[in-house]
């Protein structure tokens, strides 16, 4: 039988496949090009002007993200109305046409949306942005949360009473807020943006107008700007997109814009007249640090391959100008302590050059020499060939890995880049023609270009703002305004030389150590993971997933560490491994390694803890055996330098002594020393003077003495990788590592918290604001189940406090309970209060903390409180059995607690037997009246 084909049949399968073939091999890039929208997204626009978003996307499952953005921040109050865009945001969540106050809230938690964590918003000059993730299992959840985000575009109740009720939340908030950061803030934001609207308009506003501001003020904020051609709804998720956009058109199509609507103008940021010095000073500033902010630029969003183009030559220049000033702290004496410099953005339309560092013993002057001089190298001299190579190396593996994991990346990340489309103009293109555009444009990129590049935006002898920030403490020297302008514009003119070529190994380890071997694998089919013993006695956990589709994490941990040296190694074993990992290793410093794995995804880290040795890395598919080398070479041939070393404790001296003037770090330093009795063996803030006890010698022999024997080490290896094919890689590496005998149990410190009811004020800080920290301990026979119920009780707790502290009260905006239970050195709980408030309500909170816990101990729990806590439970872990970072921490975590791995798949069955009357009981338990910590933060007298 012969097939007939007709000439129009034959005409449509030649342009079907002259179509494929254009699909395959598409047009060279042009570019004067438009860079178009994705295909990945629908982006479309109502009658009434709202913009909206759709993409349909798998990961995580069964949740969906909602966004509603509106184009109306801080930058448009009247007078009468600074901080009123901030406060409407918080009145979305407080009476809508649909949800009464604290319904809302209410609702969410019950279907497992966290407040805070999952349910969100912020306000910004420009914006205001809500956040909404939902399961989407149910159709009726999916439909209520379409309604949640319309009651927030259009049906705010703005209640008198309701208003009234939030004052104390947002004045709390703004108190929360105070500080030496806000004391800067208000010098240095005018100079900083060259005296625009912007500096007038922080988004937290007055506390005069939001403590008196008439009703009709917030409502004609509303009114005036949430308005549809103003706003844009982002949906990202597990959803099918004709049915989102019928949800948006049901939604949001009847809104209208007001008859005579008010010109939504942005503000200019006008050019800088003259070079100016600033010197701002606090007793409680952190850390002295100096700023430059050179011309700031309209900056008009990029809409063509061109303008594409450009951003990664820019991208070249700042990775290589980052690389060397980090080379710069490597030195002995190095000029700052850290330091970078490149182009920024300032607000929505304009960027600009700017360049600082945090200094060190030196002060302000080697440190402004340092950062303009190696600008001006670059800008006059241009960078190396080999350097721009691995900068292209570096961006281009970026893109593979995104590219690889265009099918399994995360539905948030991607409602974020529609936002800044919204806001910024952003060009979204989708991850697969941005990664044609950067295999078919970096390569051609020349070093001539990027040196252009560096040329243009690197500035000298221009207008600039030289800030200078530091404490005021008697002893330390500060420069005045007129000699910053002298030391930055004499710096431009020192005379500077060419960077000198260096060439580095193409890879890590030309030579691979002798290979060991596999002498037993296990297979546990329900976890679906394979468990190997090497011939020198170390165990490898594989767990091979489709999580993603190019990242493999890898941990590695066995008992030991500091515990088992005495108190006089106390110091140098808390700071080996973190001193060890500045210096490299083999004959590589840490800039080195960054050099030599150009163009390679991978990460490793060794660590000395308390009771534990670990190593963890990361990487790639394609770079696992580098993750691997990286590990190796860290455990046995760490390097020593004495150079990084002494750069290293001169920023941790100076860095410990800036801490010294924050009253944060004082009144947590004081919570530790009280609950530890001054303990030596527990970590606390360090002083300058501690730094003393240090030695180069002793800390290498510290973390040698731990980590040059892998004996009983355990790893666990999970992403995408074929067990067949890594196995050789862990019998080179893994299989070769040395197990010297060494010993390997942790020694029970003896460490304990005090026992009775302790209760101490510290006073710090000028601004009237306090800190409460509640720590209740004691000892426990540790259980997976006991475990659930501390924590479930904790987080009821936090729903309530919530509920009374912050919107029955108005006495905390932010602030809860967190709480831990050990199984080792010795079985242990600890549960700790954080709550923040106003001096004159510190006495309030704390009785009205206490009653919740009674309430509790004598009640047991709402079933709908704790029906809530198990939702979010259920929720996140559902999202982490498709994430390799939580299954790498429960694997370990079955290691530490010596749990069955299986228990894994049993979470919600144990979760959903948690019952009131257990929450009852661990109250009883693990609050103890007769027994706790109370250590409150007042202002200084």
């Amino acid at each position: 039988m012969k097939l007939m084909i007709s000439r129009s049949a034959s005409a449509a399968i030649l342009l079907a496949c002259s179509l494929m073939a254009q699909a395959d091999n598409p047009p060279p890039l042009k570019l004067s090009d438009p860079i178009p929208v994705g295909p990945q997204v629908k982006v479309g626009k109502l009658a009434n002007g709202l913009t909206y978003y759709v993409q349909k996307n798998g990961r995580p499952e069964n949740k969906l993200e909602l966004r509603l953005v509106v184009k109306a921040g801080s930058i448009l109050e009247d007078e009468d109305q600074l901080g009123l865009a901030h406060f409407t945001e918080h009145m979305a969540f407080n009476g809508s046409t649909h949800f009464k106050r604290n319904e809302l809230v209410s609702y969410l938690q019950s279907i497992g949306v966290k407040f805070g964590a999952d349910l969100n918003a912020y306000t910004s000059f420009n914006e205001t942005v809500y956040i909404l993730p939902i399961p989407t299992e149910k159709p009726e959840i999916v439909e209520q949360g379409f309604q949640v985000l319309e009651d927030w575009a259009h049906g705010l109740s703005f209640n008198d009473a309701d208003i009234d009720s939030e004052r104390g939340i947002v004045l709390e908030e703004l108190r929360m807020g105070k500080g030496v950061d806000d004391r800067m803030n208000k010098v240095l934001l005018p100079k900083v943006l060259n005296g625009s609207h912007y500096a007038q308009r922080l988004p937290i506003g007055k506390e005069d107008i939001l403590k008196s501001f008439k009703y009709d003020a917030i409502k004609r904020f509303y009114r005036d700007w949430y308005r549809p051609d103003l706003m844009a709804v982002v949906v990202v998720g597990d959803i099918d997109p004709a049915k989102a956009q019928a949800l948006i058109e049901q939604h949001f199509g009847k809104l209208k814009n007001p008859q005579n609507p008010r010109p939504r103008e942005y503000a200019t940021i006008p050019e800088r007249a003259a070079s100016e010095g600033v010197v701002f000073t606090d007793k409680e500033i952190g850390a002295n640090s100096i700023y430059i902010r050179y011309p700031i630029h309209p900056w008009p969003a990029g809409t063509t391959v061109a303008d594409y183009r450009q951003k990664l030559i820019e991208n070249m220049y700042s990775f290589i100008l980052s690389q060397r000033m980090y080379e710069l702290t490597q030195q002995a004496n190095p000029p700052f302590l850290q330091g970078g410099s490149g182009m920024s953005g300032v607000v929505r339309g304009y960027r600009s050059f700017g360049a600082g560092a945090v200094l060190g013993k030196g002060g302000a002057t080697p440190a402004i020499n340092a950062l303009v001089q190696e600008d001006q190298r670059a800008r006059q001299y241009g960078f190396t060939a080999s350097e721009v190579e691995r900068a292209k190396k570096g961006i281009l593996r970026n893109y593979e890995r995104m590219y690889n994991e265009r099918d399994k990346s995360d539905s948030s990340g991607y409602a974020a880049e529609y936002i800044r489309n919204f806001l910024e103009q952003e060009t979204i293109p989708g991850i697969a023609a941005e990664y044609r555009y950067a295999t078919e444009l970096i390569p051609d990129i020349s070093l001539s270009e990027v040196n252009a590049a560096a040329r243009v935006a690197i500035p000298v002898d221009q207008n600039k703002l030289v800030i200078y920030t530091g404490s005021d403490k008697a002893g330390t020297p500060v420069p005045k305004a007129d000699e910053l302008l002298a030391i930055a514009s004499a710096a431009e003119k020192i005379g500077v030389k060419a960077q000198e070529e260096k060439l580095y190994a193409s890879q890590l380890m030309p030579v691979p150590p002798k290979a060991g071997s596999i002498v037993g694998q296990t297979v546990n089919v329900k976890l679906g993971t394979t468990e190997l013993k090497l011939s020198n006695g170390v165990k490898v956990v594989l767990k091979p997933t489709d999580f993603n589709n190019d990242q493999v994490m890898m941990g590695g941990v066995r008992y030991g560490g500091w515990s088992l040296f005495g108190d006089r190694d106390i110091f140098n074993a808390h700071y080996a491994s973190s001193i060890v990992g500045q210096m490299g290793v083999l004959n590589y410093t840490p800039n080195d390694l960054g050099k030599v794995l150009a163009g390679k995804s991978v990460s490793s880290t060794a660590s000395v803890s308390s009771l534990n040795e670990s190593v963890g890395g990361s990487s790639g598919s394609s770079d696992i055996e580098s993750m691997f080398q990286l590990a190796y070479l860290q455990m046995t041939q760490p390097r020593k330098d004495a150079a990084i070393y002494s750069a290293y404790v001169d920023r941790q001296r100076e860095l410990a002594q800036n801490n010294l003037a924050r009253p944060e770090s004082v009144f947590y330093d004081t919570v530790t020393a009280t609950l530890y009795n001054n303990n030596p063996r527990v970590l606390r803030a360090a002083k300058p003077a501690d730094f003393d006890q240090l030695g180069l010698d002793r800390v290498l022999d510290i973390y040698s003495s731990r980590m040059s024997s892998a004996r009983d080490f355990t790893f666990f290896i999970v992403g995408s990788f074929d067990v067949e094919k890594i196995k050789p890689l862990v019998a080179t590496y893994l299989a070769s590592l040395p197990t010297g005998e060494i010993p390997v149990a942790f020694k029970d410190e003896g460490v304990r918290p005090v026992k009775g009811v302790v209760k101490k004020e510290v006073h710090a800080g000028s601004e009237p604001k306090s800190t409460i920290s509640l720590s209740f301990t004691g000892d426990v026979e540790y259980s997976r189940t006991e475990r659930l119920r501390m924590q479930a009780l904790v987080e009821v707790l936090n729903i309530k406090l919530i509920e009374v502290l912050r919107e029955k009260m108005g006495a905390m905006y932010s602030g809860g309970m967190n709480g831990t239970m050990n199984r080792i050195p010795y079985g242990n709980y600890t549960i700790n209060a954080n709550l923040p408030c106003a001096p004159e309500n510190v006495d309030k909170v704390i009785a009205a903390t206490f009653a919740e816990i009674d309430k509790i101990k004598q009640n047991g729990a709402e079933e709908a409180d704790l029906n809530k806590v198990k939702a979010a439970w259920v929720k996140s872990y559902r999202k982490g059995l498709r994430e390799n970072g939580y299954w790498l921490a429960v694997l370990q975590s079955t290691f530490f607690n010596n749990s069955n791995p299986d228990d894994i798949l049993t979470y919600e069955s144990r979760v959903d037997e948690i019952k009131p009357a257990d929450l009852k009981a661990a109250a009883r338990r693990y609050f103890d009246m007769n027994n706790y910590v109370q250590v409150v933060l007042y202002p200084e007298k």
